[in-house]
């Protein structure tokens, strides 16, 4: 799996802890992807709106625009014409019963896969401002969270993770670092199309995965600074 959360990585076996921590063999539950490459549709999908939209068909079911409104706080016209959006790059689906705008909607897929690298400079473009689209969208969200972190339980302020470390890397020492990421992060990601397996105990959090290549040396006349961000607490 690339640094998104969005992205899925190869099919391959992997193991699942149950809620009684045995374990099961399964399938790459990133594997269920939906693949963009038209550059409408990613354009189409760097919308804060509409990738909240996503999110919450993914992690809720199918839904209506209604109450997709009363979840988003956005109108119930802003929605229904999203979720329109949305079905026309197959990233949602009307899902069986209701009508008109009380028919529900459902995601295609619990993860989205869009070009790493592309000739064609408009799907460069585009993959781009979806990139951006995204990065802002963690920043929404890391800030609401860190706003609202004082309200948690001790152990949960202490589990959470903030932090960074600049990395001395080759392209493919950084493959295989994204790829054993991916495998310890497989059993869990399972979790969220099984409620059953979830211990009791368990909360959503979003574990965002983020690595690029430094742009320093133009500023530091060729000396690049390790750590020097500094990483903060809980860790890298």
């Amino acid at each position: 799996m690339s640094p998104r959360s969005e992205r899925s990585q190869q099919q391959s076996e992997s193991v699942r802890p149950d809620a009684d921590g045995a374990l099961r063999p399964q399938s790459d539950p990133f594997a269920d992807c939906t693949q963009l490459s038209d550059p409408r549709a990613l354009r189409a999908y760097a919308h804060p709106t509409r990738m909240e939209l996503v999110g919450l068909l993914r992690r809720e079911g199918p839904l209506t625009a209604t109450r997709a409104a009363e979840l988003t706080g956005q109108s119930v016209a802003s929605c229904s014409y999203h979720l329109r959006m949305l079905a026309k790059y197959d990233l949602v689906e009307v899902a069986e019963g209701g009508r008109g705008r009380e028919k529900p909607w459902r995601a295609t897929a619990q993860f989205t896969n869009w070009p790493e690298y592309s000739d064609d400079p408009e799907v460069t473009e585009a993959s781009t401002a979806l990139n951006v689209a995204l990065a802002e969208n963690y920043f929404t969200k890391m800030s609401h969270a860190l706003e609202q972190r004082a309200a948690l339980p001790r152990v949960w302020q202490q589990a959470e993770q903030y932090g960074d470390v600049s990395l001395y890397l080759t392209a493919e020492e950084l493959t295989e670092l994204g790829d054993r990421v991916t495998e310890l992060l497989s059993p869990y990601a399972a979790r969220s199309q099984d409620p059953a397996s979830r211990p009791a105990d368990a909360r959503l959090v979003s574990f965002l995965r983020v690595a690029f290549v430094r742009h320093t040396e133009a500023r530091s006349g060729g000396t690049s600074r390790t750590g020097d961000e500094g990483a903060g607490g809980g860790g890298a």
